[in-house]
């Protein structure tokens, strides 16, 4: 093979990568990018890891025994790399720290690693003590989000979007109860609320909607047990949800019968504790809009302190009744009026898509991490769906919600609508739809 072939093949090869690099960066990793990183991080790791300030100091036992034999000083000790796993998206790093080393340092160098090993995304967590995993993302996974075609669903357990570290984020309502969404206008949210609704509408659980825009949930209420378009019957509709809740906390209490003889575990607390025979159906509430639901131009106003009471109440005690709150706003702090604060309180998951200004972050975020609200202030225009999500670990993630569409999600909550629950309690909100299945319409192929 002379010169000549040589190069051209060398050619093809590398137009070939920036070709994949530049439209499917996906296929760019799996070829030639988990390669190169791999070389990196094998070749460059002790020098990064001394770059990086990851290092510590010889032992005092070497440094004195250099001095006594007049040798030259001991270098720095570097964390010892314990493997190196290749991913679909990146690469996995397990780290062994050295005594006196804590996973916030590698936490806080996650920047200067993105830039020293040439990756798109950075981030660490502690597996056990003096180890610390470090993962290392090789694209931009958020560009074009494309869910795994597996997931781990369970009642009450919905893939939503997924994370910068290329995971799937799920909306699990047992581990999470109430949640709060923020987001500007053409932030993503009404997707991010789709999603949800597309996903809840094939599990055993009943669907409540408030939306005094009228637009939001109508569309869905084939799949919706009561509906409220208007704050007099969101009121009406609330209460009724606490009337719901207190007979379900009766029942509760008549299965306990709790005596001397009875084990812990068949002791009731909740409804998951109850015979399945007799369960309540969940409930998962949808409020779209919060503000146009608690605002008031009335001092005082009597219907809007019913309104916030009933919410409290259900934020309080909702879990253990099986029902659960998805709050979605433009923003949710105090000038919405006198209780906001102590509502938002009780809401355990909280996502910010993007946002105006920085204190919409800020009544999100605030008690969580100013990290967390400087990120959700740094999405851009153009990345709809786009969110950060904030633990009350102080944890955050960047997520991206995959694109459905209104008609997608219309679909589901029309194929599953046989799965409505009779409510007794909320017939009186219960929407006026046609109950009769609808088919799938037919695809007609162009010739």
């Amino acid at each position: 093979m002379d010169r000549l072939t040589i190069a051209v093949v060398l050619a093809v090869v590398v137009g070939l990568a920036l070709l994949l690099k530049w439209r499917r960066p996906a296929w760019y990793w799996l070829t030639f990018g988990v390669v190169f990183a791999l070389l990196r991080v094998r070749f460059r790791y002790a020098s990064v890891m001394d770059a990086c300030q990851l290092t510590v100091p010889a032992s005092r036992m070497r440094l004195a025994l250099a001095r006594w034999f007049n040798k030259p000083i001991p270098q720095q000790r570097v964390p010892r790399l314990l493997w190196i796993k290749p991913t679909r998206i990146g690469l996995r790093l397990r780290i062994k720290m050295q005594p006196g080393q804590d996973a916030f340092e590698f936490s806080a160098a996650a920047d200067r690693l993105r830039h020293s090993f040439a990756v798109h995304q950075v981030t660490s967590r502690e597996t056990k003590p003096g180890v610390v995993e470090i993962a290392l993302t090789g694209y931009d996974v958020l560009k074009q989000v494309q869910m795994p075609g597996r997931s781990d669903r369970r009642p009450l357990k919905i893939p939503v979007a997924l994370a910068e570290d290329g995971s799937v984020h799920y909306r699990d309502y047992r581990e999470i109860p109430h949640s709060v969404t923020v987001g500007a206008t053409q932030s993503g949210k009404s997707v991010t609320q789709r999603t949800v609704i597309k996903e809840l509408a094939a599990q055993p659980v009943a669907l409540v909607g408030i939306d005094c825009k009228k637009i939001e949930l109508g569309p869905f209420a084939r799949r919706f047990s009561a509906i409220a378009d208007n704050p007099d019957d969101a009121a009406d509709l609330l209460e009724a949800l606490v009337t719901r809740m207190a007979g379900i906390y009766d029942m509760i209490r008549r299965e306990q019968r709790i005596s001397a003889d009875m084990p812990d575990a068949e002791i009731a607390a909740n409804i998951w504790d109850l015979p399945e025979d007799c369960r309540p159906v969940p409930i998962v509430v949808t409020i779209d809009e919060i503000a146009e639901l608690t605002m008031s131009t009335k001092r005082n106003d009597p219907r809007r302190e019913r309104i916030v009471t009933a919410l409290i109440r259900l934020a309080q005690l909702g879990r253990a009744a099986g029902i659960f709150l998805d709050i979605y706003g433009q923003r949710f702090g105090s000038e919405l009026g006198d209780g906001i604060t102590m509502l938002r309180a009780q809401l355990t998951g909280r996502m910010v898509h993007r946002v105006n200004d920085e204190a919409t972050a800020k009544m999100a975020f605030g008690d969580i991490s100013p990290h967390a609200v400087f990120a959700a202030t740094q999405i851009p225009n153009t990345r709809r769906g786009m969110a950060v999500v904030g633990y009350s670990t102080g944890e955050w993630v960047r997520i991206r919600t995959p694109h459905t569409s209104m008609r997608q999600a219309v679909a589901a909550c029309n194929r599953y609508a046989h799965l409505v629950p009779d409510l007794p309690e909320l017939a009186d909100f219960r929407p006026l739809v046609d109950l009769a299945p609808v088919e799938a319409p037919a695809v007609v192929e162009a010739v």
